[in-house]
């Protein structure tokens, strides 16, 4: 138990470091930068407790929002992340196919399987993070394609994350 605390501490400090101090200073086209802190909440282990996932989730945000100087806009698309993802892995698969104490990643669970649960919280993630932000339906098309891209970007270095960093 207290090694799997230090390694999700130790995943949650570089994720948000990698995130403000790298992630952030690299935008592509001067508006898409993609958001690998939240691989922080799809890594967690199944049996995460609800009530974690949702305080991991702010707490994550938040450390964002103050680094990034976005009040509470990270923080509440964290949340409704950590939210989602109990819905979605009951959605993609059943709850029995999941051993007892494991993570969701790519190596244990496949490709097809891990891509589908990225696509939908990526997704989700930024398409409320960008409609807050905006905060207006006006420029809806525009909103929804820069969180359609950014989504695309973040998936790619998550995917490639589970290759190169969190391979068994």
């Amino acid at each position: 138990m207290i090694n799997d605390i230090l390694k999700y501490g130790i995943m949650y400090v570089v994720l948000v470091l990698v995130q403000v101090l790298l992630i952030n200073n690299v935008q592509l086209g001067g508006m898409y930068s993609p958001f690998i802190y939240i691989l922080f909440i799809l890594l967690l282990p199944f049996d995460t407790p609800r009530y974690l996932l949702l305080i991991l989730g702010f707490l994550l945000g938040l450390t964002i929002d103050v680094f990034s100087n976005t009040p509470g806009i990270h923080a509440s698309a964290t949340v409704f992340t950590a939210f989602l993802r109990p819905g979605v892995l009951m959605l993609i698969s059943s709850r029995e196919t999941y051993e007892p104490g494991s993570a969701p990643r790519i190596s244990t669970y496949g490709f097809e399987w891990f891509l589908k649960y990225a696509v939908i919280l990526v997704l989700a993630h930024n398409l409320f993070l960008f409609f807050v932000e905006a905060f207006t339906l006006h420029g809806v098309f525009h909103t929804l394609l820069k969180a359609i891209i950014n989504a695309f970007l973040s998936i790619i270095l998550i995917v490639l994350s589970q290759y190169l960093v969190f391979r068994k």
